[in-house]
């Protein structure tokens, strides 16, 4: 997608503001064009021979509509609230330990279960405080790149006293991730106790959830909770009966993965052509209306207040050595037991595939596991003893991502997945940069041909040529993200690859 020029939003506010026409034609579905339509997402993909009609719908709709949070349920459509299986499978229920129990959408829920004592206990002592605490337990983001958390809130604390802000990044975008729906949706107070601590923690007086245009029921239930939240003294001027002022809103985006890369999400809320901007400088350093922002993952912001009310060391003690605390995962419709599963790092990509998830549903061969989304490494099935962690993942050119964790089986051949995953990155990019702009549309239309048989062995060389390009040149994740997932095919399916090319 190119976007039209344009720069700005005709009021300010949250994301019901009504955009100029030029800026909104980058959006996809800027007038809730996902509403009863089918999903052509990769858990969908990966799914389609369960419900061959659906599939179809899907893949005529316009505009195209790429997840739904519905990946168990695949091939899904519309939004008909079906519910996920949803288990922890650790020591600590640190991020979905309420939601398996029931869930705690309301304030009252969430106070009987613990919620807010940790902000109380810290709004009694210095925000360095939780910053420690934030720091000692090696909490990594969640959203994919896996920075250390307690290093970006160090950086945007040390910025000058002024206005700053914090952010969740709730455009859980990728294919195969549902994760983040469920946190926001069926335990939202948790994600605000979070940003509060943020907040407090940083310097920060105001605070956005950016949240993704097909989770419409999160939307409705966030504003509930930020609701009761300003009721009882949790959010305004004066948080928990003291002098610390604090405030939240969501803004709701309009149809666009790329506004998940953190720049473009910036620039969407300030109503702006979502486009990739070059950094430095970084958000933690001027991002928001030029102004000093945090912005992190919703999973990365829920762990934060049990991180403040158990102390940094005991999340540090759980996981690997550089993957530290629990992750959650969202297992899709083609194992035996989809669903949500918080698990402890350093667990085996084979224990998720069939301790957890109970193998493929009917018997299925396993050919592949994309997990934290489609633009990134595959595991193939001779490498899921692989430990789940953010290095050992990358050793094997795979990573951690959200956490979506889609397994293909005989049903889809490799260069198809390819052609749906090329297919889906030139659909999405921003178009910012001539590498993602031009060659992911290349490389869709080289395997066009390729599955049509009419490729040749020039078109194999030109399709290496771009992924090298992609890899080095693009902009951001979206770019190097197919770079990544491209270089794992090549790695480990040669054969499937270069027989299509004659």
């Amino acid at each position: 997608m190119i976007p039209a020029q344009g720069l700005s939003r005709t009021s300010g506010g949250d994301g019901a503001s009504a955009l100029s026409a030029d800026v909104e034609s980058f959006y996809h579905l800027r007038h809730g064009g996902h509403a009863g339509k089918a999903c052509r997402g990769t858990a969908c993909f990966a799914a389609r021979h369960l419900d061959p009609a659906c599939w179809a719908e899907a893949m005529q709709n316009d505009p195209r509509v790429y997840c739904l949070g519905e990946c168990f349920a695949a091939p899904a459509r519309g939004q008909t609230q079906p519910r996920p299986l949803v288990r922890v499978a650790s020591r600590e229920g640190i991020v979905l330990g309420r939601i398996a129990a029931g869930g705690a959408r309301t304030l009252a829920a969430y106070r009987e279960q613990g919620g807010y004592t940790a902000l109380a206990r810290a709004l009694a002592g210095p925000p360095e405080r939780v910053l420690a605490a934030v720091e000692t337990s090696g909490l990594r983001g969640r959203g994919g790149a896996g920075f250390p958390t307690g290093r970006k809130w160090r950086a945007v604390a040390q910025q000058p006293p002024g206005v700053k802000y914090v952010i969740a990044n709730g455009d859980e975008g990728d294919p195969g991730a549902y994760v983040d729906r469920y946190l926001m949706e069926d335990d939202p107070h948790c994600l605000i106790e979070g940003m509060i601590l943020a907040g407090y923690a940083v310097g920060a007086s105001k605070g956005y959830i950016y949240l993704r245009a097909e989770y419409p029921v999160v939307g409705t239930v966030l504003r509930a909770a930020l609701a009761e939240a300003r009721t009882e003294g949790w959010l305004g001027p004066h948080v928990g009966g003291g002098s610390f002022s604090f405030e939240l809103e969501v803004y709701s985006g309009h149809g666009s993965y790329v506004c998940g890369e953190e720049t473009s999400l910036l620039r969407s809320i300030e109503g702006k052509r979502p486009e990739v901007m070059a950094r430095p400088p970084y958000p933690t350093e001027r991002g928001l209306f030029g102004r000093p922002t945090l912005l992190n993952n919703a999973e990365t912001l829920v762990s934060v207040p049990w991180i403040v009310a158990h102390g940094g060391e005991a999340y540090a003690a759980i996981g690997l050595p550089n993957s530290r605390g629990t992750k959650a995962l969202s297992l899709n419709s083609l194992f035996a037991r989809p669903g949500l599963y918080e698990v402890e790092f350093g667990v085996t990509v084979r224990h998720i595939v069939e301790e957890l998830g109970g193998g493929l549903r009917g018997g299925g061969k396993l050919r592949g596991v994309l997990i934290g989304g489609p633009i990134i490494g595959i595991v193939p099935p001779h490498l899921i003893d692989t430990q789940f962690g953010f290095e050992e993942l990358a050793a094997i050119g795979a990573g951690v991502g959200h956490g979506g964790i889609v397994a293909f089986d005989e049903h889809t051949s490799i260069p198809e997945l390819v052609q749906h995953v090329f297919s889906f990155g030139s659909y999405e990019s921003c178009g910012k940069c001539t590498p993602c702009r031009g060659g992911s549309g290349r490389v869709e239309e080289i395997f066009d041909r390729a599955l049509a048989g009419t490729a040749t062995r020039g078109d194999f060389q030109e399709c290496r040529d771009l992924v090298a390009a992609l890899r080095l040149a693009s902009l951001c994740g979206h770019g190097t993200g197919l770079a990544r997932f491209a270089e794992s095919i090549l790695r480990y399916y040669p054969a499937e690859i270069e027989t299509c090319f004659r």
